[in-house]
């Protein structure tokens, strides 16, 4: 299979125009990444839907969709970290990158999440075409045996909880989340903006609620410490290229997420790794994600991620290597910017009142939820809200609750 045999072509006018609609998805991709509940897929679909009124040709449409994904996966991390922040009392049942935040480190965390998304890219473009050709080749076996595989994803994750307790609620979270996502999945409401579809109100409330919930009472983002990196380089490096490498994984393979991918990187490692190796194999695995569903969609004709279902829907001629050098652009631009935005983002959070911050992303949360599915996407949004908030009162790791996705699709539904 030749996944590069594309012909491109390149003139002074052609790539000034790629540089405009890179510098359009860009800044796309850096509201989305820095409005909590946003998502660069849901630019992507609006745009897809306005595609007969945007003045360009749908590669150049699709540019702009890819650009605004890749650099979305850079500045996500920074309303990660600085909302949804909880007391120090409960840091040992918080997130990863909380869990800095709280001891002060934030600015380090920003930056080991810049610099997993950045290495991971470096990692994954020159292996993307033999680590496509070893996927392509193992995937048609990968899918006549889909069940057995994300059954043994969920036996992992279940298997490497910290206590049997946590194992119970991780199971017990994951066919909760599992009957959610079958009951919901397939429903096509009524709503201002028919493109999000109940992927939005569910995220929102499986993983952004809870957290925000929790925070509620927490005393916010402390005072942060110096930025320098705690971990080595060759610590970072490894964590980063693990994540790329898990990142194939995610591209290639249906209903498995990035946060899975973390954990199987984590469990592996020798030793362990950390919140530290958390945080930048979680970017790296999230960046690499996008790049290597690229690949996926050039070789099997088959979009992972919303994005580039988007940028199916608007007829995007595949352009392999305009395309490639346009999320390496787009990379590069989200670097920058998680370095330039990510500790001003921090410190603003942390001059407001953080009970009412809480409440008005929560408030935030709700009205997306209502343009991107209605009334249904609220009453769903509450629903998955109220079980997100299981798993970390058992110990277990919020991560069981993508059987929301793993689940119906393991189960044929």
């Amino acid at each position: 299979m030749d996944v590069a045999g594309v012909r491109i072509l390149v003139g002074p006018g052609r790539s000034l125009a790629v540089v405009v609609f890179v510098i359009g998805g860009v800044a796309l991709g850096t509201v989305s990444g820095l409005v909590p509940g946003l998502h660069a897929n849901n630019f992507a679909l609006l745009l897809a839907a306005a595609a007969s009124e945007i003045p360009g040709p749908p590669l150049l449409i699709g540019v702009a969709m890819l650009s605004a994904g890749v650099v979305h996966t850079f500045l996500d991390a920074v309303p990660a970290l600085a909302l949804g922040v909880p007391d120090a009392a409960m840091a040992a049942t918080a997130l990863p990158g909380h869990r800095l935040v709280i001891a002060g480190q934030g600015y380090e965390a920003i930056r080991l999440s810049a610099l997993g998304s950045g290495l991971a890219v470096a990692v994954a473009l020159p292996l993307a075409v033999p680590v496509t050709r070893v996927m392509t080749a193992v995937y048609p076996t990968l899918r006549s045996h889909l069940t057995l595989v994300l059954a043994g994803v969920v036996v992992l994750l279940v298997a490497t909880e910290r206590s049997a307790r946590a194992a119970a609620a991780g199971f017990g979270t994951f066919a909760a989340s599992t009957g959610l996502g079958a009951l919901t999945l397939d429903l096509s409401p009524a709503a201002p903006l028919g493109t999000g579809g109940m992927l939005t109100p569910l995220f929102a409330g499986l993983f952004g609620a809870p957290v925000l919930v929790d925070a509620l009472d927490g005393a916010g983002v402390p005072e942060q410490a110096d930025p320098a990196i705690a971990s080595s380089r060759r610590a970072v490096f490894g964590m980063a290229a693990a994540g790329a490498l898990a990142g194939a994984a995610v591209g290639y393979l249906p209903g498995v997420s990035s946060a899975i991918a973390a954990v199987a990187v984590l469990t592996v490692t020798p030793g362990g790794a950390g919140d530290r190796g958390y945080v930048v194999a979680t970017s790296g695995v999230n960046t690499a994600n996008t790049l290597f569903a690229l690949f996926a969609l050039v070789a099997l004709r088959q979009p992972r991620t919303g994005v580039l279902v988007a940028f199916d829907e608007v007829g995007a001629p595949l352009n392999l290597p305009l395309l490639v050098a346009a999320a390496a652009l787009a990379s590069v631009a989200g670097f920058v910017l998680v370095l330039a935005l990510g500790d001003r983002y921090l410190r603003v959070v942390g001059r407001m009142d953080y009970r009412r911050l809480s409440l008005a992303v929560l408030a935030l949360l709700v009205c997306i939820s209502a343009l991107f599915a209605g009334v249904v996407g609220v009453g769903t949004f509450l629903v998955s809200a109220a079980l997100g908030l299981v798993p970390v009162r058992f110990g277990a790791r919020r991560v069981h609750l993508m059987g929301v996705l793993i689940g119906p699709l393991a189960l044929g539904l």
